[in-house]
């Protein structure tokens, strides 16, 4: 399996060591030309210094055949960035990182599925603990090509109960967030525009699930 790596951040570096030991072909892009080449004398993957939101570079990882990339530089807008073009490349898997919010709801909007913010995935899991708390991580609980899904919901959708909204099958609502308040599918709640909608699916209908909710992606991308 073959994963692109944007940013020699500490997680970046973290993930890059922990697919390496297990068999991964990684390509670490690093911008910082002291970093990129300390790393290339330590690391046991391919390490490119350059910047990761210009396409020539990517282009030179071979973005093409990349089965994923996470994007974990030190910026959210570049994250994002990358995303949007790795996304022109059809890469199966895209992982964005952000240490804003404001910028994890921006790239949720723009049909990003896999956002991760570090500080907010933290904080949680240290509250649970001080609660006394042991919490599950759905990452722990996928197996095969079962998908947690996460989309926006826009203009088109307003007003529909999640029971009237068509999915593929195999698919199913697990709940919407509406800002910090969250309703079970089984309330059937209406939906408003910045609902935040979760979906159980199987990988080959992730793309048809966007497909549903498109005109609001396509809107927003040319806002």
């Amino acid at each position: 399996m073959r994963v692109i790596i944007v940013g020699a951040s500490a997680l970046g570096l973290d993930l890059s060591r922990m697919l390496i030991k297990r068999g991964y072909e990684v390509v670490l892009i690093e911008q910082d030309s002291q970093t990129a080449e300390s790393l290339s004398e330590s690391m046991d993957c391919t390490v490119i210094n350059a910047e990761g939101t210009s396409p020539d570079i990517l282009e030179k990882a071979e973005i093409g055949k990349a089965d994923a990339i996470v994007a974990c530089g030190g910026h959210d807008q570049d994250n994002i960035l990358t995303g949007l073009i790795a996304r022109g490349y059809n890469v199966p898997d895209i992982i964005i990182t952000t240490k804003n919010t404001e910028f994890m709801n921006v790239a949720k909007k723009l049909g990003f599925h896999h956002v991760v913010n570090p500080p907010q995935t933290a904080s949680v899991s240290i509250y649970n603990t001080l609660k006394g708390i042991d919490t599950i991580e759905l990452s722990t609980m996928m197996r095969g090509n079962v998908r947690f899904i996460s989309i926006i919901a826009g203009e088109s959708h307003k007003g529909e109960k999640l029971s009237d909204i068509q999915l593929p099958k195999k698919s199913e609502f697990i709940g919407l967030y509406r800002n910090d308040d969250f309703f079970l599918v089984t309330e059937n709640p209406a939906v408003e525009i910045n609902d935040e909608l979760l979906i159980v699916t199987l990988s080959e209908h992730v793309t048809e699930i966007d497909e549903i909710f498109r005109d609001y992606q396509k809107e927003t991308i040319q806002s």
